[in-house]
């Protein structure tokens, strides 16, 4: 037999180079490929990617922005409180109430006219109330009406009432120039006038008292 038919098919030796010349193999064994791979790849013998853990840095640590702070929401400034100013109201709506009784008492002694028939005269002769005299009725018993709605308003609570006291001492004052203008003419002698005028001068006092309490009542102040 020759030395051809000799050799086994397969088991001839590879080029001890391999293929190309590089890295000798060696059938069988997984020692190269092994090595190869851990090669390649830079890993342990496991063929799996090194990890490398990244650095921890820790944050830098910043002051509270002072500045930038928002202020609190409460406050300890004074507030005025809404209250109502019950004693200037009850003395302006007594100030009206007056008006309403001087309207059915006589005004003049030994005259039986009433305050409504002097009102009424009044406003039939709205031309001329200066020279008659009139004009006094009117002033009065509508000024009493006046005083005793601001008396309401002066009852709803609020901050201050001074508004509406100064707008009531206004309408006293008119008040009380008809009420001081028939004393004069009348050489301030009291014998010459009814039950009915002294309630017209009551009005006016009231009208004046309460007009004073309401303006000159400051605002009350509490803390937040």
């Amino acid at each position: 037999m020759s030395e051809r038919e000799d050799s086994t098919p397969g088991t001839a030796t590879d080029h001890p180079h391999g293929a190309e010349g590089g890295t000798p193999v060696h059938r069988g064994s997984s020692t190269g490929a092994a090595a190869s791979s851990a090669t390649n790849y830079g890993t342990s013998g496991g063929g799996r990617p090194a990890y490398a853990a990244p650095a921890y840095t820790a944050p830098a640590y910043s002051a509270p922005d002072q500045a930038g702070a928002t202020a609190p929401e409460y406050s300890d400034r004074p507030v005025a409180v809404r209250r109502p100013d019950l004693l200037a109201a009850l003395l302006l709506v007594l100030a009206g109430v007056a008006a309403a009784i001087s309207l059915v008492l006589p005004w003049v002694q030994g005259r039986s006219a009433t305050g409504l028939d002097l009102v009424r005269r009044g406003f039939s002769s709205l031309g001329h109330l200066a020279g008659t005299g009139l004009w006094q009725p009117l002033v009065i018993v509508l000024g009493g009406g006046g005083l005793f709605v601001l008396g309401l308003l002066v009852a709803v609570p609020a901050r201050s009432h001074r508004f509406l006291g100064a707008v009531a001492l206004v309408v006293t004052a008119f008040v009380a120039a008809g009420v001081l203008v028939p004393l004069a003419d009348a050489h301030w002698h009291s014998r010459f006038f009814d039950l009915g005028f002294w309630f017209a001068g009551a009005v006016a006092v009231l009208g004046l008292l309460g007009a004073l309490k309401a303006l000159l009542t400051g605002r009350r102040n509490r803390v937040r």
